[in-house]
């Protein structure tokens, strides 16, 4: 319980206090005020601006309502005009910080098990298991938190239908999904070296490594080192029947030995993530993308392939110029053997209304086949 943060308000003319949760690393708000269903839009708004957050007493409904109207209000502020495509990376970015500062300020108060006291309150308790681990007792969290916790929850009953292995891919809480199918048809169609062995760098929820065994790799060494994606990937391995192929263990990247094949998907922008949840995407000055290339060639076996799959959109944006992603695999005592691209088919390259619209329509997704020199 230690390990929680404390956030303080005062109710009823007395001091109170209880442990704040925040998967994204928020620190908890310094100004809280008691909302309910008598409070509108506007105001909600308006305080949540100014850094006060909202404590809800209210129907969980109704704040659920409220949420979304504050968000419309939101995405109604004018943007400002961007210059280069980097410019518009960096204004996107602090846009987004900002509307997920603001609405991160209504707050939903937490029983034990997970119990929220609020009239027609969900049962979330199954939900907050899967993310939160087993009941601690009370807390405080954002309602905007509890929302991404209820939604992870319904994708993981669900799961993502990836056509190339005609099942569906489970994702966890915090584990990036496969929503996005093009490096998944890569690695589904790029020639094989061997079918011996491959390590799979980085497995998320281990759809990668389910593809290579259902190519028919004997033997696939699926590694992560955060413990949701170890859960996740072994627990979509025993969906799929591949507990017998698919090893998943815990290291920062490679595992012991070498391998054939060795695969590698990481995070395509080299920015600084705001919250631990953005790690899938942002890769803080390239770290793991260096740290697969650097150590490539050590792990490889003689006529052995490195799969990079890697998408050019921080190149649009000017974080990563051609060239330096070239001098790296070169300074890596690596070579190309070979380059497959796929165009994304995701709905937002096709939207002429995102900010970030003309690197997205030029985006290319590739898979570099390499190999050590």
């Amino acid at each position: 319980m230690n390990d929680h943060p404390i956030i303080q308000w005062t109710e009823a003319g007395e001091a109170r206090s209880a442990r704040w949760r925040s998967e994204s690393g928020a620190v908890p708000p310094k100004r809280v005020v008691i909302a309910d269903d008598r409070m509108t839009a506007d105001a909600a708004f308006r305080l949540a601006s100014e850094g006060s957050a909202l404590l809800w007493r209210g129907d969980f409904q109704n704040a659920r309502q409220l949420l979304q109207a504050m968000a419309r209000r939101a995405d109604r502020k004018p943007r400002k005009s961007a210059g280069s495509p980097l410019d518009a990376f960096n204004l996107y970015r602090q846009a987004q910080s900002q509307r997920a500062r603001t609405l991160g300020m209504l707050l939903l108060p937490f029983d034990a098990g997970y119990r929220i006291p609020l009239r027609r309150a969900p049962d979330v308790s199954q939900a907050c298991i899967e993310v939160y681990g087993p009941d601690d007792g009370p807390f405080v969290a954002s309602m905007r938190e509890l929302l991404g916790v209820i939604g992870a929850h319904e994708w993981r009953k669900k799961g993502v239908e990836v056509p190339v292995l005609g099942a569906r891919i489970h994702p966890h809480y915090g584990v990036f999904s496969p929503v996005r199918g093009e490096y998944v048809d890569l690695v589904a169609t790029a020639p094989l070296p061997s079918t011996k062995l491959a390590f799979d760098i980085g497995t998320g929820t281990g759809v990668l490594a389910a593809v290579l065994a259902r190519r028919g790799i004997e033997r696939v060494v699926a590694t992560d080192q955060d413990a949701r994606a170890l859960a996740c990937a072994r627990e979509n391995m025993t969906r799929l029947g591949l507990t017998e192929q698919v090893d998943v263990v815990q290291a920062d990247l490679f595992p012991e030995g070498r391998a054939s094949l060795i695969v590698c998907n990481p995070p395509w922008v080299p920015a600084r993530p705001s919250s631990p949840l953005e790690y899938a995407v942002y890769d803080p000055d390239g770290r793991m993308l260096r740290g697969f290339l650097n150590g490539l060639a050590a792990h490889l076996e003689p006529g052995g392939e490195g799969w990079l799959i890697l998408s050019d959109f921080a190149e649009h944006l000017g974080l990563r110029p051609r060239a330096e992603l070239l001098a790296a695999f070169d300074a890596a005592g690596l070579k190309v053997i070979g380059k497959m691209d796929i165009r994304p088919r995701h709905p937002r390259a096709s939207d002429p209304g995102d900010p970030l619209h003309a690197a997205r329509a030029a985006e290319t997704t590739s898979l570099w086949r390499l190999a050590a020199r």
